[in-house]
């Protein structure tokens, strides 16, 4: 197996499947892990507060198509994690753009911040008007899909076709039985957590059981900042992205999209957010990703479903190839 081939030496250590003690400390913005690519900033202000984004901007490898595709991360993953797809997409002809959202990764995690995803989508918008990138194909993975989503909302003219890949917020889980949690029991489950406890959430409700050991590094990516000095800047950030997710849904304005949509759908995926929380009476009643996509499908003017047989939560990591033409031909349409 080999690791990105830009990875600093500590993150090198992921490559043997480091144990929880050791994962190094990488920073609450990751700083001393290497991206596998050049790494661009976006500054901004937002809430009073100054902010940077840090981006891939990835030039087309071949005969430019003239199109541009944004690649939206989900909560437990970063814009590293789409290189295996920027790199594919960009050998057909795109120019791909993949961010850290503000509060993840390598990009400003303000204090007190109020997350919502409808200030993710400003901040989006603003780091397309500085990429001087026009229409695109927006392509959105797990609770990036709710951003991705809210984005094509707010800014349709910016939206030529819509990505959703595992998307979470098809559903309204506290309406289906799951207990609101506040941001003081969020942030009390993350001082829990590490890498440990990553990889088991992951194996269990991502990868269907299934481990590869080529999914360490990014077990390692995400631990890195929670065993940082600085962790609990993380801690914060990440609870108060959980409370987002639990009280933002998409669902109810999914009628509202306009755009072609694709939902890229891995069938085996056990994602159902936060049911574990829920009363043990209540869990049958909330849906799964992928059967909150049947319902949704349906729901949305222009869309349509494409069911991934035997892959999980995140298809682009578990099957690169097998994404990526799925990928290019929803973006072909």
């Amino acid at each position: 197996m080999i690791c990105l081939s830009r990875l600093t030496a500590v993150a090198l250590l992921s490559c043997s499947g480091a144990t929880a003690a050791q994962v190094p400390a990488l920073g609450a913005n990751l700083e001393r892990y290497a991206y596998p690519a050049p790494v661009h900033w976006f500054e901004a202000e937002t809430q009073g507060q100054r902010v940077r984004m840090a981006y891939l901007d990835i030039a087309p490898a071949g005969r430019a198509n003239g199109r541009t595709i944004l690649l939206l991360h989900g909560k437990n993953f970063c814009a590293a994690t789409w290189y295996d797809t920027a790199r594919r997409m960009a050998a057909a002809g795109y120019r791909v753009i993949a961010p850290d959202q503000i509060g993840f990764c390598k990009s400003s995690k303000p204090p007190g911040y109020q997350y919502s995803f409808h200030a993710l989508a400003a901040l989006t918008r603003g780091l397309l008007e500085h990429a001087a990138a026009g229409p695109v194909v927006l392509v959105g993975h797990s609770t990036g899909g709710i951003i991705a989503a809210r984005f094509a909302l707010s800014y349709p003219a910016q939206v030529a076709r819509l990505v959703l890949v595992n998307p979470l917020g098809l559903n309204d889980t506290l309406a289906e039985g799951v207990p609101y949690t506040d941001p003081g029991a969020l942030r009390a489950e993350e001082a829990r957590t590490d890498a440990a406890s990553i990889k088991a959430y992951q194996l269990r409700t991502y990868y269907h059981g299934a481990w590869r050991p080529d999914y360490d590094r990014w077990v390692t990516m995400l631990a890195g900042q929670y065993a940082s000095a600085d962790g609990d800047r993380v801690r914060d950030a990440q609870a108060r992205l959980s409370d987002m997710i639990q009280t933002q849904p998409i669902a109810a304005d999914l009628p509202r999209l306009t755009m072609p949509v694709t939902l890229i759908v891995g069938q085996r995926d056990a994602t159902a957010y936060r049911a574990d929380h829920a009363p043990a009476e209540r869990r049958a009643a909330i849906r799964t990703v992928p059967a909150a996509a049947e319902a949704a499908v349906r729901r949305i003017p222009r869309a349509r479903l494409v069911r991934l047989e035997g892959l999980g939560h995140a298809p682009q990591v578990e099957a690169p190839a097998a994404f990526a033409a799925a990928l290019r031909a929803a973006s072909e349409e």
